[in-house]
């Protein structure tokens, strides 16, 4: 059923007229649940339940209910079901037999308690150990990403189902899960890209994005969104062959604004040409975008240009640095190798003069590798 409306109603959220038409509607078919394709306040959640005698449940909720279908990992798990509890707490309702009132007795509150005020202190308690389980979680994450810091970090990101997934295993040659559905990956994925790169680069492969997401969700997901914010380039991955991938690059862009990221350079990588029907749509599309790419994972057509574009990147945000070494310290010319790009290596007579480009965070690992030299010495 739809309706348009000129102004939500705040207590059913439909016109008093639709909600009768959808009462008879429930009660002809015997629907067990109604699903709204948009977020009901707790309010209008509440009232449309007494009114139609059965479940109902909204957009957000029918998000959540797939990530908890998906979550596999500790960190998903938690991410997830501190989301469910505190998206569930304002919207339990006296519908169900169960939440008759209970009697007093030892460890409850005060006698005759009812059973949501029970399920509302258990879900706060619930809530309150989540979020120090994901406090803990974060450190350690955080930990993770310090380790990482002097390394070039680039974050897929774009809706969800777009083929992130596919892509990371196309640059990395990992076995990330590659599934068509929604929000198959809901744990930052983190690989060393190898294949035909020049330097150390990882590569991180996000949560799906999605419209209307629920704002709890986003908030549970800090420290699986902060891959995106820690990242030196985002590429912003479209599946061109939906018919909806306008409004999705606009959703996923509005998304990535909110998570404050938009100030990150994002390179866009048009995805699934191979199933356009013709070229015109990736024609428009590029014309559109300039400097955007068209590519295709189960081809890889356009898989090479992406990867030079994010070399070219790479060399681009890399700042001119000296290095002078003693003629002993030849050998940490290796290990330079790995955290800098070696433009000209100068050999006079009383030292080996290096002509170099750094990342700004390679700097310090520079320094380090060059101290602990000179204390070997």
């Amino acid at each position: 059923m739809t309706q348009h409306l000129a102004k939500i109603n705040p207590k059913t959220f439909l016109g008093s007229g639709k909600v009768e038409e959808l009462r008879l509607a429930v009660e002809h078919h015997e629907a067990e649940v109604v699903i709204f394709d948009e977020e009901l306040s707790p309010r209008q959640n509440r009232e449309l339940e007494k009114i139609l005698k059965c479940r109902v449940i909204d957009r957000p909720w029918v998000i959540l209910e797939i990530f908890n279908d998906h979550a596999k990992t500790r960190e998903a798990k938690t991410q997830v079901e501190l989301a469910r509890m505190k998206y569930s707490l304002p919207r339990l309702t006296g519908l169900w037999d169960h939440l008759s009132r209970q009697r007093g007795g030892i460890g409850m509150k005060d006698v005759g308690e009812t059973q949501i005020q029970l399920d509302k202190r258990m879900i706060r308690n619930e809530i309150h150990k989540l979020e120090k389980k994901l406090v803990q979680i974060d450190k350690e994450k955080k930990t993770q990403r310090k380790n990482r810091q002097e390394i070039y970090k680039i974050a897929l990101v774009g809706y969800t189902n777009a083929g992130k997934s596919t892509l990371m295993n196309c640059l990395t040659g990992a076995d990330t899960l590659v599934e068509d559905k929604l929000f198959a990956t809901l744990d930052a994925t983190v690989r060393k890209m190898k294949k035909n790169f020049p330097y150390p680069v990882l590569l991180s492969d996000t949560v799906g994005l999605i419209a209307k997401l629920p704002h709890d969700l986003v908030a549970s997901f800090k420290s699986t969104l902060d891959e995106v914010r820690d990242a030196d380039l985002l590429i912003h991955v479209v599946d061109l062959s939906h018919r909806e991938y306008a409004a999705q690059m606009r959703t996923a862009n509005d998304l990535l604004e909110e998570m404050g990221v938009d100030a990150i350079d994002i390179l866009l990588a048009f995805n699934k040409i191979d199933n356009l029907p013709d070229s015109d749509t990736l024609d428009r599309a590029l014309n559109a975008h300039p400097s955007s790419i068209g590519i295709s994972c189960k081809t890889g057509q356009g898989i090479e240009a992406l990867r030079q574009q994010m070399v070219s990147h790479y060399e681009k945000n890399l700042a001119p640095y000296r290095l002078e070494l003693k003629h002993s310290q030849a050998e940490l010319i290796q290990a330079i190798r790995k955290h800098a790009l070696v433009l000209k290596e100068d050999y006079t007579p009383n030292s080996i003069v290096l002509s170099l480009r750094v990342a700004s965070g390679a700097k310090a690992k520079l320094e380090s590798i060059l101290k602990q030299s000179i204390e070997l010495d």
